[in-house]
């Protein structure tokens, strides 16, 4: 009895220090001061100073756990797999939630935004507000700062899974930056199984009744109800511009399972399709007829299915984050 009793101590102690750790880990994020508040942020090296030997910067955005310090961590083993560690600065945003503010005894500077909003670019509630893809923006701005990076030459921006639709939407309203454009610095966009995608017309892949689904053109979905962050921008401008943009749609081939915990079921989600790769395919297809000329590039991952660390650090995942 003692032994099982000592048993179950030290299984409790384990779990309690694994969750403690946890949640340190997180809550040990740097921060990135923005004039609406303070943004949460994983860095694999301190950006606050010089980094001549950094040519590219990778911004990967978590999914709905928003779990940053797994996602930079999958951005760090990805970039060392590729031979391209110490050339590369990896961010990771933590778009906050009010729960995990009061659950993580964080101060008010840290920006947060409602549980949903922080995917679709609603502004934060709080301290100040400030679109997710503000946010983004803000980051990339820093970034175009030569002298802390006097030879970057590219900027990534990945997401998997609720990233993966930060990254699409983002792509697709976001703003232009000169800067870069003037220092020779490329921008490209990753997105890594979204459970949905924004789409330019009330087209779409699936059959479906209108009338029993009035939100399927609303956006996130569609272009009815732009956020604010689109600035007043019409459906055809955002169409030309993203499609201009360097995009890479990339899907594991396993990410198949219709009834998946994670997947959005809403019918808005389900007329793109019945799980994320065929919702992916179509959305491909769908721009392709519109835009037979399209540059966009769509990668399948070979034996990986819903799983971010799996998509980015495969052979694959590398070739596109870390393209020569």
């Amino acid at each position: 009895m003692n032994k099982r009793l000592g048993l179950l101590l030290g299984l409790l102690v384990s779990c309690s220090t694994w969750a403690a750790g946890h949640g340190a880990k997180e809550a040990s994020l740097d921060r990135f001061p923005l004039e609406a508040g303070d943004l949460s942020v994983g860095l694999s090296q301190d950006w606050r100073q010089p980094l001549p030997d950094v040519t590219r910067a990778l911004i990967i955005v978590h999914g709905r756990l928003r779990d940053a310090q797994t996602y930079l961590e999958s951005g760090e083993k990805a970039a060392e797999n590729a031979g391209q560690g110490a050339s590369t600065l990896v961010i990771a945003p933590r778009f906050l939630i009010e729960s995990d503010a009061q659950h993580e005894h964080l101060d008010k500077q840290i920006l947060r935004w409602t549980d949903n909003g922080w995917m679709a670019g609603e502004p934060s509630t709080g301290p100040g507000h400030i679109s997710s893809y503000g946010a983004l923006d803000q980051i990339i701005k820093h970034l175009g700062n030569r002298k802390l990076f006097p030879a970057l030459k590219e900027i990534v921006v990945a997401g998997h899974s609720g990233g993966g639709q930060v990254v699409q939407r983002f792509a697709l309203t976001s703003h232009d930056h000169p800067k870069l454009q003037t220092e020779g610095i490329g921008l490209r966009y990753v997105v890594a199984n979204p459970s949905s995608y924004a789409y330019f017309s009330p087209q779409r892949p699936m059959k479906f009744d209108a009338a029993s689904c009035p939100g399927f053109n609303d956006w996130k979905y569609g272009m009815r109800n732009l956020p604010t962050y689109a600035k007043g921008q019409s459906p055809a401008q955002l169409e030309q511009a993203y499609v201009s943009r360097d995009v890479t749609y990339l899907l594991g081939q396993q990410d198949t399972d219709p009834n998946h915990h994670a997947l959005d079921k809403g019918c808005e989600a389900e007329t793109q399709g019945a799980y994320r790769l065929i919702r992916g395919h179509n959305y491909f297809d769908y721009l392709k007829q519109r835009h037979p000329q399209l540059g966009h590039r769509l990668v399948e991952v070979p034996g990986v299915g819903h799983n971010g660390d799996g998509m980015f650090t495969s052979p694959q995942g590398q070739k596109v984050l870390f393209a020569q």
